[in-house]
């Protein structure tokens, strides 16, 4: 079943279209990240589902419901922000319970709902505390218990991690896949932090300018993407010329072409190569990234750790085998 649907949604701010003719399905019980730069209008799409924004255009339906119109307290989804919101003055099992006692539930339901949402979230026994009593990490466990109280069909995410550190995020991230999935709730994600997108999302809507440029599964954005702006946005990539896709034997506007696809050496059978001059090298640890002046054009390397990296100045061929190129649709 589609959970929420967009057809041709259009929110303009003024004469700031924020978002632009956005056409999206998002299935029931799936991952769904929003992905984009500040500004792509993947927020607004949130808010939309919300509530909190009505579509100057087009319709939107939340579980073949249409939604404008409809307030959000009356629609069926729940939202964890990045800053929290939590109410300082209340204990950490009031926080979670609140949204229960608005709905007029008693407090000894609510408060053993709030306790169940909270063992939910690995943080049983933590009803007494106050959130400045807790990490970061924790503060964030407790916005998304109190989501998760109310049972909400849709559970929107905006940018929830943005504040921890990485190693935190890393965690975090981990926790919420595994708990969508014990779950069976829809999760709408959105981030501009592409790795988070990539390595949580069952699909990936890639968002710039009011506009989506591509929806896929991570694997599909990542490794072939349709325009220069996703290439470019979502990892690091070689974006070639028409002039070097003709001199690799094909007409194309442009191709993409992963780092970690080339290597150093002569090209084999069912091979292709590029021939430049090394102009940068760093050591990134596990890899040591190379960059070569192609006669005017840029290509950027990952070499496995341990690679002999040739000297300045010195002209070196990259391999690479030709399913690892990608023909885009547009420059």
């Amino acid at each position: 079943m589609t959970a929420i649907l967009f057809e041709n949604v259009s929110r303009h701010f003024g004469s700031v279209r924020a978002v632009d003719g956005v056409d999206l399905a998002v299935a029931e019980g799936e991952f769904f990240a929003m992905l984009g730069p500040s500004g792509s209008g993947k927020t607004t799409c949130l808010r939309l589902v919300a509530g909190f924004e009505q579509p100057t255009s087009g319709h939107i339906e939340i579980f073949g419901e249409t939604a404008e119109g409809v307030p959000p307290y009356r629609r069926n989804v729940n939202t964890v922000f990045q800053d929290y919101a939590l109410f300082p003055h209340l204990s950490i099992l009031d926080n979670v319970a609140y949204g229960l006692m608005v709905k007029g539930m008693g407090k000894t339901e609510r408060r053993r709902a709030a306790e169940e949402a909270l063992a939910m979230v690995a943080l049983p026994g933590y009803g007494v505390r106050k959130p400045g009593q807790l990490s970061g990490g924790q503060r964030q466990r407790v916005a998304l218990a109190r989501a998760l109280v109310n049972r909400p069909r849709v559970l929107l995410l905006d940018e929830p991690l943005g504040a921890l550190d990485l190693k935190l995020r890393e965690q975090m991230q981990e926790e919420l896949k595994t708990l969508q999935k014990t779950l069976g709730l829809t999760f709408i994600f959105v981030t501009h932090d592409q790795s988070e997108a990539l390595s949580m999302a069952d699909r990936v809507a890639v968002f710039h300018e009011g506009k989506v440029r591509q929806v896929g599964t991570p694997e599909e954005i990542y490794r072939r993407p349709k325009t220069r702006f996703v290439a470019d946005f979502v990892g690091s990539s070689n974006v070639l010329s028409r002039a070097q896709c003709r001199q690799l034997g094909f007409d194309a506007p442009a191709a993409s072409l992963r780092p970690e696809s080339l290597l150093l050496g002569t090209p084999t059978d069912g091979q292709l190569g590029l021939t430049g001059v090394p102009i940068a090298t760093s050591f990134l640890g596990p890899i040591n990234r190379l960059t070569l002046d192609c006669g005017g054009e840029r290509i950027v390397a990952s070499l496995p750790a341990g690679t002999p990296i040739p000297a300045a100045g010195e002209p070196v061929t990259l391999a690479f085998n030709r399913q690892d190129l990608h023909v885009m649709e547009e420059a």
